[in-house]
């Protein structure tokens, strides 16, 4: 068992990592250390899914926790009953958008608040893995089965503004999201042009995960086909998205996230916008120039949402897709990421390749990935190779200079180091690329 709870959430092989005995004794321990009466319980489409979650709501309920069962639905769903039926926490059988074998669980306190391994997960191990559960309830916790679509598509719609017309691709990858699209954007006047909508989690077209480019084929070409207005692709658990253009080219998120600061501080002065440290140099510039408060942050959504309602944030954009909205209960949703990109392509009536051009002013790496046995040992070495530029330790180690910066961090799960890297020209960017791979010095994955 052990090795499947992780930095941010509950994930492994089914069934001989993570199983329905596993599942239950999490739904045991999940209730006393949120101090939680009643539990939203969801899930997503992979064939592990329904008794992975049946057995959480079996330990769940015989502990005295009642349960709000909400069946098949995205991530940001689970979030989304947490927070609007005032729950005391949610469990989402998922394991987004990693292959169909795994599954895990997204676990949530009240407000749809993250549980990371220091605020909970940490926890629920160790009453796991010691056995020491509350005795069974005399009298077992309910279990409520709630349809939340309608609830939870004028929420989504709460964010539209005016939209018009468009032509849209929309790839959900055989995931969750894919069951109820329609259900949701279906009265905006949009021609959507649906890629695999069919829940599936064998995913039997390509992997649910957008930041692999291989996975963003099919869309680029039917946008292309269609001579759509704008794509977009979900992961498998729907609460990541990615962007093309109506050439097909593929946005980074970290300049959606720019654009749509622009969206809000247009409409709010002086709101609190945040990214994470792997971002371009021109979110903060775009941030600045609307009058925005920029704040910084490191990788990962437990923080990005601790940061976020430190701030009271309206808006905050990671790199790798996940966008988080104050008046979302600071969760991530990649529909109303979706929602604002169609405001903002509404009011400026200009192709999105047209309001982007503006934003690519640098010239990044994208991630690139290391192999390293010793990784602190590494990034110690990094810091001294690189001690003339600005250092600063939020998460791995950044150093900005004038012209260019880079981020060395580690990965949670794997003997892997990653490498972000942006300059002000191509030639100084390629130039550095060579000089911090060469200090690296081991394998690229």
């Amino acid at each position: 068992m052990a090795g499947i709870y992780k930095a941010y959430d509950i994930r492994g092989i089914y069934p001989t990592e993570l199983n329905e005995d596993t599942a239950r004794k999490i739904g045991m321990a999940m209730p006393p250390v949120l101090r939680a009466k009643n539990i939203v319980s969801g899930r997503d489409m992979r064939l592990s899914a329904p008794s992975i979650q049946n057995a959480f709501i079996e330990g769940a309920t015989s502990v005295g926790c009642d349960i709000l069962d909400i069946g098949m639905v995205s991530t940001p769903m689970n979030y989304f009953a947490i927070g609007f039926y005032k729950r005391d926490g949610g469990a989402q059988a998922t394991a987004s958008h990693n292959p169909g074998k795994y599954i895990g669980f997204k676990v949530s306190r009240e407000q749809a608040i993250p549980l990371s391994y220091e605020t909970g997960i940490g926890d629920i191990e160790k009453i796991v893995t010691s056995g020491k559960f509350p005795p069974p309830a005399k009298k077992p916790g309910k279990v409520e089965k709630k349809n939340i679509l309608a609830d939870y598509k004028k929420h989504i719609l709460s964010f539209a503004d005016k939209i018009r017309p468009m032509k849209v691709v929309v790839d959900t990858g055989n995931g969750a999201v894919g069951a109820y699209f329609m259900d949701v954007f279906g009265d905006l006047p949009l021609e959507i042009i649906p890629l695999f909508f069919e829940p599936d989690g064998t995913f039997p077209n390509h992997e649910a995960n957008p930041l692999k480019l291989e996975n963003m084929r099919d869309l680029q070409k039917a946008v292309r086909e269609h001579k759509a207005d704008l794509g977009v692709a979900f992961d498998g658990d729907g609460d990541r998205s990615a962007c093309v253009d109506e050439n097909g080219a593929i946005i980074t998120s970290d300049m959606i996230t720019a654009l749509l600061a622009r969206e809000i501080l247009l409409k709010e002065k002086g709101a609190g916008i945040l990214y994470d440290l792997r971002s371009s140099w021109v979110v903060k510039e775009e941030i600045e120039k609307y009058g925005g408060v920029p704040y910084i942050d490191r990788v990962g959504h437990a923080y990005m949402k601790a940061t976020m309602r430190k701030h009271g944030c309206a808006l905050g954009g990671e790199l790798s897709g996940h966008y988080y909205w104050r008046d979302n209960y600071y969760a991530d949703s990649g529909e109303i990421a979706l929602v604002k990109i169609l405001n903002v392509l509404s009011a400026e009536k200009k192709p999105l390749s047209e309001l982007i051009r503006p934003l690519h002013r640098y010239f990044a790496t994208g991630e690139i990935n290391f192999e390293v046995a010793d990784k602190d040992g590494k990034m110690r070495e990094l810091e001294q190779i690189f001690r003339d530029g600005k250092i600063s330790h939020l998460d791995g180690v950044s150093v900005e200079y004038k012209d260019w910066w880079f981020n060395v961090r580690k990965s949670n799960t794997e003997p892997v180091l990653r490498l972000n890297l942006e300059a002000k020209t191509k030639e100084m960017m390629e130039q550095k690329k060579v000089a911090v791979i060469k200090a690296i010095n081991a394998p690229i994955i």
